[in-house]
C-alpha cells in the first residue's frame, strides 16, 4: 500500500520522541521512587536493619495489590489521580505520570529480590564495625546488587516500553498510538510494521546497553 511518507514522516519522528520521553522519563523517575521503595521492603522485613512489622506489612500490601494490574486497565482506573497530578487524562504527559506510578511499584519488587539474595553475614559484619543503617543500605546493599539491579532496570525499560505502545490505545501518544491511528485504523500494514521494527530497535539497544553495563558491574 502506498504511503505518504512527506506526511507520516514528521509524526513517525513525533512518536519516536513521546515513546522515548515516557519510557526514559518513567526508568528515572519511577526508578529512584522503586529503589528506594524496594529498599523500605528490604529493610523493614523481619530481622531487617530497619525491620518494623507494620511498615513493611502495609508497603508490601500495596505493592501485591497494585503491581499484578494490567497497564490498560491501571492507566484507566487511575484517571482521577492522573487529572489532578498533571490536570488531563489524556496526552503523553498524563500517561508518563501513569507508567511512573505502575513501575515503581514493579521496579519496588525487583529491587527487594535482589537484595535478598545479597550475603546477610556481610550485613552483620558491616553493622558489627558500627555502620549505621544508611551507610549500610548506600555503600554495601546497593553496591553489592549493582549488576542484577542494572540488568532488573534493563528488563523494566523494555516492558515501559511495552507499555507505552498500551499507553496509546488510550490517547498517550507514541509509536503504539502511530501504529493503531495511521496503521490499523487505515488498513496500512506498512505503517504498522515501522512501528513494530522500531520498537525492536529501542528494546534491542536497551537490552544491549543493560547487559554491557552489568557485565562491567558484575566485573569489579
Amino acid at each position: 500500500m502506498n504511503v505518504d511518507w512527506q506526511t507520516l514522516g514528521p509524526v513517525f519522528l513525533d512518536a519516536i520522541g513521546q515513546t522515548l520521553f515516557m519510557a526514559v522519563s518513567t526508568l528515572l523517575i519511577g526508578g529512584l521512587l522503586g529503589l528506594v521503595l524496594g529498599i523500605l521492603l528490604y529493610t523493614t522485613r523481619q530481622r531487617g536493619i530497619l525491620a518494623n512489622r507494620w511498615v513493611f506489612t502495609v508497603l508490601n500490601v500495596v505493592v501485591n495489590i497494585i503491581r499484578p494490574i494490567p497497564f490498560i486497565i491501571f492507566i484507566t482506573a487511575i484517571g482521577p489521580l492522573t487529572i489532578f497530578a498533571v490536570g488531563t487524562q489524556l496526552g503523553t504527559t498524563a500517561a508518563t505520570f501513569a507508567l511512573i506510578v505502575a513501575a515503581t511499584f514493579g521496579i519496588s519488587r525487583i529491587v527487594e529480590q535482589n537484595l535478598v539474595t545479597i550475603d546477610p553475614g556481610v550485613i552483620e559484619a558491616a553493622r558489627a564495625m558500627g555502620a549505621g543503617p544508611l551507610r549500610i543500605i548506600l555503600t554495601l546493599l546497593v553496591p553489592e546488587a549493582l549488576g542484577p539491579l542494572i540488568l532488573g532496570y534493563t528488563f523494566v525499560f523494555v516492558a515501559v516500553v511495552d507499555m507505552t505502545a498500551v499507553a496509546g490505545a488510550v490517547g498517550g501518544g507514541g509509536l503504539g498510538d502511530f501504529a493503531i491511528t495511521y496503521g490499523y485504523h487505515r488498513f496500512n500494514w506498512a505503517v504498522t510494521w515501522l512501528a513494530v521494527i522500531t520498537i525492536i530497535v529501542l528494546v534491542q539497544a536497551a537490552q544491549f546497553l543493560g547487559n554491557l553495563l552489568a557485565r562491567k558491574a558484575l566485573r569489579r
